[in-house]
């Protein structure tokens, strides 16, 4: 979650310049503020120059690639043994016998709750839509298809070397605000002031990854990620429509002469990252794999204008903020796992372990009022392979926990706490199907959860 942290003022429009009495104020900004920016794997709050922090859902995947890995739930540490290793755990490339290319598409639907409207403290006034009880959320929902993996695998007497390029994450979101209400007496009812949002993130990896076989049981691999990230985020602020005390408990219709300010947060920012893996294989059928990948470090930047409805002194349209913050550390990745294969090849059982650690956002942020734990999740999977099909068929099941790893808020500020809550641990659900000729593999796989559907699509062609 990108959050800009910013003193919070109350103060009323002024009334000889056509605004409203005190007793309808609006919370607004000031001018002194101070810039922190955040993101997080799950949620994202772009970085704001304003007294309120809008929520901007993100969902950043850290799964592995490939629509075979995803019909087991995940749990491919210990098996790794296509192309999709080279990111997942390149100690795997050392299984491959044949030079292989291997591609990847995907479908991804978003579904993403933020906070809409409603009471933040207080009753309901019943006027106009100040009419709920607690806080109403909306969704913002989204698909997305493109490439997502793609990757050059080619396999020598002691060891594989592979190129890849990985999606790392892809999302978009967009949503609005429409009457946040504080706590008040009869003459006076604070409103937050409205907002639009929308986001847009693409980070984009590419990689060489090396394995080395040991022995006949053990195998190493080792992996350079050169990453590529863009995400911008965008925010309006807008008074009501009019400065009469009735329209404070109307809809907003963001007219351009009632925006306060816009924003925009850019990051546009390459960095290397090491990933080292390995595989043992103990028994012809049982292996154990692991792998560590360094969590990139990427620079933010953040711009805001005057709106027409805004008192800066300056003209509409002129910056009146404008900052680079401190360098966001994304999550380093730790994965162990294990594999058992039955001897015949017809059925497999993988699970795996990821320590995922979130807690290094807010850390490299020095946030003093959020906070955000690190996950451990639990992935589990199983194939059955019907060999005596002409193609060979496969079918793969899993499951795997993806826990909260929201943002929330640790100080005693109502809005931050209202808009920054503890979130929730869920489950994804995930079937897939293979097919696999002497040269040429399909795979596709589906992976469902509350907050993300994904479909995925997949081909290996060795030679």
């Amino acid at each position: 979650m990108f959050v800009l942290k910013a003193h919070r003022a109350t103060s009323s429009l002024n009334p000889g310049k056509g605004g409203v009495p005190m007793e309808h104020r609006i919370v607004r900004q000031r001018r002194n503020v101070r810039a922190v920016v955040m993101l997080v794997l799950g949620v994202l709050a772009p970085a704001t120059i304003h007294a309120q922090q809008p929520i901007v859902p993100l969902q950043l995947s850290i799964a592995d690639p490939g629509a075979r890995s995803m019909g087991f739930g995940g749990a491919f540490v210990a098996l790794g043994d296509d192309a999709t290793a080279a990111f997942a755990n390149p100690a795997g490339l050392v299984q491959l016998l044949k030079p292989e290319f291997s591609i990847e598409g995907k479908w991804r639907s978003y579904s993403e709750s933020y906070t809409r409207s409603g009471r933040i403290e207080g009753p309901p006034t019943g006027i106009g839509i100040d009419t709920l009880e607690g806080l109403a959320a909306a969704r913002s929902n989204k698909s997305i298809t493109g490439l997502s993996f793609l990757a050059f695998a080619y396999p020598f007497e002691k060891g594989s070397l592979a190129l890849f390029r990985h999606e790392y994450a892809r999302h978009e979101f967009s949503g609005a605000t429409q009457g946040l209400f504080g706590a008040g007496s009869d003459c006076c009812q604070p409103r937050y002031v409205d907002q639009q949002a929308s986001s847009k993130l693409e980070f984009v990896s590419f990689g060489i990854s090396g394995a080395y076989r040991v022995n006949d049981t053990f195998n190493i691999g080792l992996g350079l990620v050169y990453h590529d990230t863009l995400l911008v985020a965008d925010v309006s602020q807008y008074f009501p429509d009019d400065d009469t005390p009735l329209s404070r408990y109307e809809a907003n219709s963001y007219l351009a002469d009632r925006l306060i300010l816009s924003q925009r947060s850019i990051s546009s920012d390459t960095d290397l990252t090491p990933t080292v893996g390995f595989l043992w294989r103990p028994t012809d059928s049982w292996s154990v794999g692991g792998v560590y990948r360094g969590g990139l470090e990427t620079n933010y930047r953040v711009e805001a204008r005057a709106g027409e409805a805004g008192d800066f002194g300056v003209p509409p349209g002129e910056i009146i903020f404008s900052a680079t913050t401190r360098p966001i550390e994304f999550p380093d990745v730790y994965g162990m796992g294990v594999a058992y294969r039955r001897p015949d090849g017809r059925f497999t059982v993988s699970f795996q372990w990821d320590h995922i650690e979130y807690s290094s956002i807010p850390k490299s942020l020095e946030l003093d009022d959020q906070t955000l734990d690190d996950a451990d999740e639990w992935h589990i999977g199983a194939e059955y392979v019907f060999l005596n099909a002409a193609p060979v068929v496969a079918l793969r099941f899993g499951a795997w926990l993806d826990p909260d790893h929201q943002m929330r808020a640790t100080s005693d500020d109502p809005y931050t706490r209202a808009l920054l809550p503890r979130g929730e641990d869920e489950w994804h659900r995930s079937a897939g199907l293979g097919l696999a000729m002497r040269r040429f593999q399909v795979d596709l796989a589906v992976d469902l959860a509350d907050r993300l559907d994904t479909v995925s699509l997949s081909a290996v062609y060795n030679f």
